[in-house]
């Protein structure tokens, strides 16, 4: 062959390399399904292993397999020390291979509940998804787990692969009562397209070709019908959205909005709304890498230069301006709980949708989900791996729309704001009407003429610690130097408002949330009016202390750690609580079987064994600069 010739088909084969469609995929289902086997067998039988990687899975086949001398494919994915030594999938593990026909990026996803988040992660990126049954054991508590998960990140797709059909004589009864089964579960779930095969990936049965094992199926292989689902979504009519992730601006003479279109066109010349301020403009330049365009679409990653200086940062949404999506603050929406601690409602959390970070906390739970049955549940909390339908506030309006219609403005996750660790994953269903019938109505006295006419600076004085530590006499203390002093003051105390305000909350966590999350709007009110606020409460968790911090303007807040080793707080005793809870007749008391998390920074940190209450409650009025 020429050399010419050789070089013509290379630059073809790079060209039709570069054009064809790619296909995200996961694979998912209960333990011992054979995910890893699958997705070895397919990288195997496509030939896209390497020499030294065929030559390292047969050593690693014979030290940790599970087929005898045979290859265990599943070692081509199981990476992870752990996974070789228990014979399972922990981590989500990422594998890229082609044909002819497509690219492919596959996702094998862990069986396990405990790593059902694993799981949400792989399908959050997937268009299509291979859900293994075993032959043996049919549908399963955790393939309906996995398939619920698929129907909420909005998967349309999904193949059932009955695996282990050599195990049951590639039983066609067997085969099609589990399509059945799993056919009523696609129905409860809304997923509008299952092609269901039966394989066995260990022996290759069905998997790039039919198998002669099973003559009474007439459908497509796995392979075969990877390369050929058409996953796009039917055409919508959406306008245009670009969330902005980026404000370029490389100089002083010009200024742009980078990110990628999430929905809809642009072209040059077309009226654009920035959200959620809502001011417009027209579009004067689309620029990219490869130079200016005259319209983009969905997909493109692209740089919008507005004729007018408009404020907009990341986070913002450009969309059309004669079709936008909504803004508000409050959503009802799907949520998959992902955190090692339980969620309760109250808590502070924050909340990325696209490039956006708010505040967040969940409201209401309105229901969480039995995934075996889909049936709603009354509850509290949710723990690790529990779905819900629930209600969420932010602290700003976002612009948003539905995740079955956008999965960039309508995807969300949690994140704690202590750890930054992501804790929950979900999808906004709709905006709470009370969210648009609500508004701020403009006051014209405010906190500073409130203050002004008092003479003072409006502060929170918030106590925290142990029960018995002496937070109610040093702030009890304190109120009185200050109204000698001829401040105006109000102090909350933990006790007293449990008989009013409060009246109806327990001492549960959530209680405790609810509790704290009352009381700190109540003192910011009292502040808004140009008082000095002091609340005497236990609080006992960070998130809550911080959350009533955030609530105020910066140094208006004050936390005062009341620093009482348990023993010396159980040695007063005075109200008797700590032997009632030590006797077991006290429930969820802090110190005994409820914990406290002791300020990390606060304002103030009084040592009761050390100094006596008037001379740290002394050291509280110093503080505020008044003595």
């Amino acid at each position: 062959m020429r050399a010419d010739d050789a070089d013509a088909q290379v630059a073809a084969y790079l060209r039709q390399h570069e054009t064809k469609g790619l296909l995200r995929f996961i694979t998912c289902g209960s333990v011992d399904d054979g995910k890893s086997t699958l997705i070895g067998r397919l990288l195997h039988d496509t030939k896209r292993l390497f020499d030294d990687q065929l030559r390292a899975l047969e050593a690693d086949s014979r030290r940790h397999g599970t087929q005898g001398d045979a290859i265990d494919f599943a070692l081509l994915v199981d990476g992870l020390a752990a996974e070789r030594e228990q014979g399972i999938t922990i981590d989500v593990a990422y594998r890229f291979f082609d044909t002819d026909a497509r690219k492919f990026i596959v996702a094998d996803c862990p069986g396990h509940e405990q790593y059902t988040r694993n799981m949400a992660t792989g399908a959050s990126t997937a268009d299509v998804a291979v859900v293994l049954v075993d032959a043996r054991k049919g549908v399963l508590a955790q393939t309906r787990r996995h398939s619920y998960i698929v129907s909420l990140l909005g998967i349309r797709h999904v193949l059932l692969a009955v695996n282990k059909m050599d195990l049951v004589g590639y039983d066609q009864a067997v085969f099609d009562a589990i399509v059945a089964s799993y056919g009523d579960l696609a129905a409860q779930l809304g997923i509008p397209h299952v092609q269901a095969v039966p394989l066995s990936a260990l022996q290759g049965d069905n998997m790039t070709s039919a198998s002669a094992a099973t003559p009474w199926y007439p459908g497509p292989s796995l392979l075969g019908w990877l390369e050929t689902v058409e996953v796009a979504p039917p055409p919508r009519q959406d306008g245009f959205r670009l969330p902005v992730q980026w404000v370029n601006r490389p100089h002083q003479d010009f200024r742009g909005f980078a990110g990628t279109v999430a929905a809809g066109g642009v072209a040059v010349g077309d009226e654009v709304v920035v959200l959620p301020s809502g001011r417009r403009s027209t579009v004067a330049r689309i620029v990219t890498a490869d130079g200016d365009l005259a319209e983009a679409g969905e997909g493109r990653a692209i740089t919008l230069a507005l004729s007018d200086e408009v404020d907009a940062s990341r986070g913002d949404v450009i969309a059309a301006a004669g079709d936008p999506p909504e803004v508000a603050d409050q959503f009802a929406a799907h949520l998959l709980w992902m955190g090692d601690e339980r969620l309760l409602p109250g808590r502070p959390y924050l909340l990325q949708v696209g490039a956006r970070t708010v505040g967040a906390s969940v409201t209401e739970i309105k229901h969480k989900v039995d995934v075996n049955t889909q049936e709603p549940l009354a509850a509290k909390h949710l723990e690790l791996n529990e779905v819900a339908y629930c209600n969420l506030h932010l602290d700003q309006p976002i612009a948003f729309e539905p995740y079955a219609r956008n999965r960039t403005l309508g995807g969300f996750i949690l994140v704690d704001r202590q750890s930054n660790a992501t804790v929950a994953a979900g999808t906004l269903d709709f905006a709470l009407r009370r969210a648009g019938n609500i508004h701020w109505q403009h006051l014209d006295v405010d906190k500073a003429a409130r203050a002004r006419i008092k003479h003072q600076q409006p502060r929170c004085l918030w106590f925290t610690g142990l029960s018995g530590a002496g937070k109610s006499t040093i702030a009890n203390l304190v109120e009185k130097k200050l109204l000698a002093m001829g401040q105006h003051t109000y102090l909350l105390d933990g006790d007293n408002i449990r008989h009013g305000l409060n009246k109806d909350l327990g001492f549960t966590d959530e209680d405790r949330v609810e509790n704290i999350r009352r009381v700190a709007e109540v003192a910011r009110l009292m502040t808004d009016a140009g008082l000095i606020v002091l609340v005497s409460f236990i609080s006992p968790f960070r998130a809550e202390r911080d959350m009533a911090r955030s609530l105020f303007a910066p140094g208006e807040f004050l936390e005062v750690f009341v620093d009482t080793p348990l023993a010396v707080a159980e040695a007063r005793d005075v109200k008797g609580l700590y032997a009632k809870a030590r006797r077991g007749e006290l429930r969820n008391f802090t110190g005994i079987d409820s914990p406290y998390e002791a300020p990390e920074a606060p304002e103030l940190r009084l040592d009761t064994g050390v100094e006596a209450p008037a001379r740290l409650a002394d050291r509280v009025v110093a503080a505020l600069g008044l003595g």
